[in-house]
């Protein structure tokens, strides 16, 4: 959709609920019908941006803003502060986040000046964007694999968002890829011996299982927090994100389908597969009632789906630092959840995202037979 030159723009404040209505919506109107667009669905969307639901305000502060023109929206962009990530990363910096409009340069240069100006007010020196509201949630921009449709809690873009990025002049900070892998590839001759090398009486890889969910999840939770605490923006989550995590998840999690990795009895490792929930609302146009919800439900739990996404998968340091050990694990969660997903019907799973510059992960996954197929771009500008 294009209007450039079609009228004046109007930057407005996100402070009604039609307004906020506007802004989760703006997005499902404007790709409707669009190739691989997934709407998502609007009540997941207001638990994000519900600042008494989602932990993420209690540290952090967001402003939302409206691109209007002739009195319809054409376009949003967030802007936020996160004090966590100060604290770990540095004063100065701000996010832009949940940017999506019309294709015209104007409209995404007014919204971005915006935000800058939201930022700069706050006193902020740079910009890094999209984190949607961070950068565990949905980050970046997609700039390439256009022709399949996002995963789920993966974002989707048109390509001209970037070309309005960089007019704006914004460049690339980090590249995130995500793998596509087809879990029936048998694994190579090379792989099955790594595999069978690895295995040891002091290995255990186990599923779920029948321990309380919510210890369970906390484990994963904790390796997260802990493995991926040197990535590059990484933010650890806090106890009440954990804990809302844990219960947002809690639907859709398969105990067949999270594999933890044991060392001498201690838990070292984990992988997370979690059902392709873009694959069941395709066609739901961002609404569960009044039967979307029935729709749902029977699509994951009696027709079954074909995708799966892993978002999470890691080893303790302690463990990743023990040479043989440490090397060894990833393959065997991996391997495992291989296995798993067959079993429970999926033929397909993203593994998703990977920094471009995490080169060990990349090579495991690749040694499977993972092909990067779609790559999110977190674009950068100074801004003082």
């Amino acid at each position: 959709m294009s209007s450039q030159g079609a009228g004046a723009i109007e930057i407005v404040a996100v402070d009604t609920p039609r307004q906020l209505s506007e802004f989760i919506r703006l997005p499902i109107e404007l790709h409707r019908g669009r190739g691989q667009w997934v709407p998502p669905l609007v009540l997941e969307r207001q638990d994000v941006l519900s600042r008494r639901k989602n932990p993420y305000f209690r540290h952090a502060e967001m402003e939302l803003f409206l691109a209007m023109r002739e009195g319809r929206p054409v376009g949003r962009i967030s802007a936020q502060i996160d004090r966590n990530f100060l604290a770990k990363w540095g004063e100065g910096i701000g996010h832009f986040g949940f940017i999506d409009g019309i294709d015209d340069a104007a409209v995404f240069a007014a919204l971005l000046d915006a935000a800058e100006g939201w930022l700069r007010q706050r006193g902020m020196r740079h910009v890094y964007g999209p984190f949607s509201p961070t950068i565990n949630d949905e980050p970046g921009i997609l700039v390439e694999g256009f022709d399949t449709p996002p995963m789920m809690m993966m974002a989707h873009a048109e390509p001209y968002y970037a070309a309005h990025l960089a007019a704006a002049g914004y460049g690339k900070a980090r590249d995130l890829l995500a793998y596509s892998y087809d879990t029936r590839r048998e694994p190579s001759e090379t792989v099955r011996r790594l595999v069978a090398k690895a295995e040891s009486p002091r290995i255990v890889i186990r599923p779920m299982g029948k321990a309380p969910y919510t210890r369970e999840v906390r484990e994963v939770l904790e390796i997260f927090n802990e493995a991926w605490s040197d990535n590059w923006c990484s933010v650890a989550l806090t106890e009440e994100e954990m804990e809302h995590l844990g219960k947002s998840m809690r639907p859709i999690v398969d105990r067949r389908l999270v594999w933890f990795a044991e060392v001498d009895g201690r838990v070292a490792g984990m992988v997370v597969v979690l059902p392709n929930v873009n694959e069941a609302i395709a066609d739901l146009d961002g609404r569960l009632l009044p039967f979307g919800w029935a729709k749902l439900l029977w699509r994951l739990k009696v027709r079954g789906l074909k995708s799966a996404r892993v978002p999470l998968m890691g080893i303790r340091r302690e463990f990743a630092k023990m040479n043989v050990v440490g090397a060894a694990l990833p393959f065997l969660l991996i391997d495992a959840m291989r296995r798993a997903a067959i079993s429970a019907g999926y033929e397909r799973a993203e593994l998703s995202w990977i920094l471009e510059d995490n080169l060990p992960v990349r090579r495991v996954i690749e040694a499977f037979g993972g092909v990067p197929y779609k790559t999110y771009r977190i674009f950068e500008k100074a801004i003082a």
